[in-house]
């Protein structure tokens, strides 16, 4: 899998070879690809947390996806479904908590059979194996769960994510350092890139590679480069199941295939506990995990777009419906009794909230594959959301090819 590329990197005017910006758990796999790929490699990871995977990577449902949802021969398809049997992989080498549970995909109402007909045929061409299930046989995976027909897929599975990219910072062997938000960036084609940090530290390197997550486009731009899609956060919101014994395993709707969120489902996690969520609601900061938490420059900005404007109203109904349940438990509710009949309100509490680093195109067009943009000494990873903790190793690889390809240039 490592193909060991030999490039000349050292030279002490430089801090490093590669500076990644961004200590998730896609920024953590390149480091990790990186050192692999090429032994010597000196590799420093700026991220401005106290620590790894704080915020998509820590924030979410914490599934390995099988790649069903995504259109045949893209990253996201080819990533994920690599990306989900090396997860797996890597977890057991490394002793990390996972579990490969397979999951129902549930069709509740006759106009949602057509779309889960379709997920049958994505699935088999991304080469996923894939049951399809009357409604008599959901019973014997989920005895709780009620829908005309479902579909098993017995490749997804669940993991700590976070441990994860603990892992990967680890066994790379990079310079990590937390605590180190980047507040400018030089770009000197000629010689390479410094980077100043809120605490007045400089750091060189001769390729900068941007994983920074929600503010990745910020860093393209301090880099110099205009990306040709804005982040919009959208939080996703969840409760916790109280009575977790009414889901054995992962259950989810038939999502609509205009939007790339999959809809409100049922997650035990690695841990045991049942996550119910998310929704898909605009968020007022780009780490809006409330609606107390607004930051007028970042929601101006968000505003200033006009890819904005163009997806609202293009998608105003959908955005309402999910606002609605934002607001309502009762709406939320009546969104999961839709599969769960049996869950009163009672049985849902307040859990974390995750946001979504979506980048949206100037016509309002909602990217639906992973972005990777070149410049000058700079790679930026410009669209990672879900299923990016899944495919983060073959991520990682790539970018590190990329960026190893600049190198060997210079």
């Amino acid at each position: 899998m490592w193909e060991v590329v030999r490039v000349q990197v050292r030279n002490p005017a430089y801090d490093c070879d590669v500076l990644v910006v961004g200590g998730g758990i896609v920024g953590l796999s390149v480091a990790y690809a990186l050192t692999r790929s090429a032994p010597g490699t000196r590799v420093t990871v700026l991220e401005k947390e106290p620590g790894p995977a704080r915020h998509q990577t820590g924030r979410n449902s914490g599934v390995i996806h099988s790649g069903i949802y995504y259109r045949p021969g893209s990253l996201k398809a080819r990533y994920a479904v690599q990306g989900a049997a090396e997860m797996t992989k890597f977890c057991a080498e490394y002793g990390i908590p996972h579990a490969v549970t397979g999951k129902l995909i549930v069709a509740t109402d006759r106009a949602e059979l057509p779309r889960l007909h379709a997920l049958v045929q994505r699935g088999r061409e991304n080469g996923i194996v894939v049951k399809e299930l009357g409604a008599a046989q959901i019973a014997e995976y989920e005895p709780e769960v009620r829908g005309l027909a479902a579909i098993q897929v017995r490749s997804t599975g669940i993991c700590d994510f976070t441990a994860v990219a603990r892992r990967l910072g680890d066994a790379s062997g990079a310079d990590i350092r937390y605590g180190e938000r980047v507040v400018r960036i030089d770009r000197r084609p000629e010689r390479g890139v410094a980077v100043l940090t809120a605490r007045g530290e400089i750091v060189r390197g001769r390729v900068l590679v941007n994983c920074a997550g929600l503010y990745c486009d910020d860093i393209a731009r301090m880099t110099g480069d205009e990306p040709e899609a804005r982040i919009v956060p959208f939080r996703g919101e969840y409760y916790e199941l109280t009575r977790p014994g009414l889901v054995r395993g992962l259950v989810y709707p038939v999502p609509d295939p205009a939007f790339p969120f999959l809809g409100v489902h049922l997650t035990r996690g690695i841990d045991g506990g049942v996550h119910v969520g998310p929704n898909a609601v605009p968020a007022l900061a780009r780490e809006g995990y409330g609606w107390g938490v607004v930051r007028p420059r970042e929601a101006l900005a968000t505003a200033a777009w006009p890819g904005t404007w163009h997806m609202g109203r293009r998608h105003w109904r959908y955005g309402a419906g999910e606002l609605r349940r934002s607001v309502s438990k009762a709406a939320f509710v009546t969104a999961v009794r839709r599969m769960l009949p049996a869950v009163e309100a009672d049985d849902l509490v307040r859990a974390g909230a995750g946001v979504r680093a979506q980048a949206v195109l100037r016509n309002g067009a909602l990217v639906d594959d992973f972005l990777i943009q070149q410049g000058p000494r700079a790679v930026h990873v410009l669209n990672a959301p879900s299923p990016a903790a899944t495919a983060s190793l073959p991520i990682g690889r790539e970018v590190a090819r990329r960026a190893l390809e600049v190198l060997a240039s210079r």
